[in-house]
Order: C-alpha cells, then structure tokens, then sequence
C-alpha cells in the first residue's frame, strides 16, 4: 500500500510538473517561438547531455542528466531520459516515452508519452527554442517557459560556452538566476 501511495505522489508531481500553467516570477507567460528548423534525423538521435535546467522536485538530488533520442519505425522519436543520483557514478534512473513532432515540417516541438513505471501516463511538451547550426548545442522549455533546458552533446563544456549558453538562454526571456548546473560525468 505505501509504494503505492509513493507511486500515486509521484505521478501527481510530474502531471503537475508538466501541465500546470501561469507564469511565476521572472518567467513569461509563454515561450518564444523556435529559431531555427530541425533536421530530424540529426537532431533526434543520439545522447544530448543536459548542462542545466530548472530545479524541480523530480529532478532532487539527479545529476548527469541526459536524454537520449532514437527513430522507431512508426514515425515516432522515441525518447529516454536519464539521471544518476548523487553523483555521475549513482543509481541510475530512467523514464522514457514515444514523441511526436507537433510542427511537421519545422521540427522544432515535441510532444513525449512518457510512462511512469511502465503504466502511468505523463505528457510533457518541449519546445527547441534555439539551437547550434552544428547540432552541438540546443535550449528547450516547455511551452510556458517555466522549465528550461541547456543540453550539450559534449558532457563536459568550458566556462566560455557555458556563459555564451547562459546569456542565449537569458535572451529568450528566461530569468536565468534559477538555473542549476547539474554535475556531467568526466571524459
């Protein structure tokens, strides 16, 4: 019975996480819309390593975020988000889902179907707001830009592009001052 309740508290926490609108202090009511299109297939493939976001409470204590994207053969990007908890070398933890582009064409908005424990329905929408032209970089939020996103393809970055990032993510209108930097595994 208390697993069950622990799953039932969890899975409120995300539903509310990724539905609950308004914007809070130092956030906009919605984000920006994309820059830039997205190849598909050379944007949703492969390990994007997450190098900041806005703390929630799901995300107590994960470092060496990650998001891991692939092709299936239904037309849908089917997506695998990780952590590990406490530090890079942790227990990892994992959630993952089908996503589908809601911009055809542009590419730039994703909709994910996770499933909680393999049963318990989440959807998140993530919006790629900008992006590196060389697909080394990229900054998402959700649509009302209360959670925002750094991910690089590199796990360890330099202080500089760590900065220019920051800067980038604060010229979208976004109050950088809440960003956490989880910590990366070393190369």
């Amino acid at each position: 019975m208390k697993s069950i309740s622990i799953l039932l508290v969890t899975a409120a926490m995300l539903a509310a996480a990724g539905c609950a609108g308004g914007a809070g202090v130092g956030v906009v009511d919605q984000a920006p819309e994309p820059r830039k299109p997205i190849d598909v297939a050379r944007f949703y493939s492969g390990m994007w390593h997450e190098i900041a976001r806005r703390p929630m409470a799901i995300t107590n204590g994960c470092v060496a975020g990650a998001t891991e994207y692939g092709r299936s053969g239904k037309g849908s990007i089917q997506v695998l988000d990780s952590c590990r908890m406490g530090s890079p070398q942790g227990e990892v933890k994992t959630v993952g889902g089908a996503g589908r582009i809601l911009d055809p064409g542009f590419n730039a908005k994703l909709r994910v179907d996770y499933k909680l424990y393999g049963f318990v329905p989440v959807q998140r929408d993530y919006w790629v707001l900008d992006r590196a032209d060389d697909y080394s970089w990229f900054i998402s939020a959700d649509p009302t830009l209360r959670d925002l996103y750094i991910f690089t393809r590199d796990p360890q970055i330099g202080a500089s592009q760590r900065r220019r990032l920051i800067t980038r993510a604060a010229a979208l209108g976004y109050d950088v001052s809440k960003l956490e930097f989880p910590e990366q595994p070393r190369r």
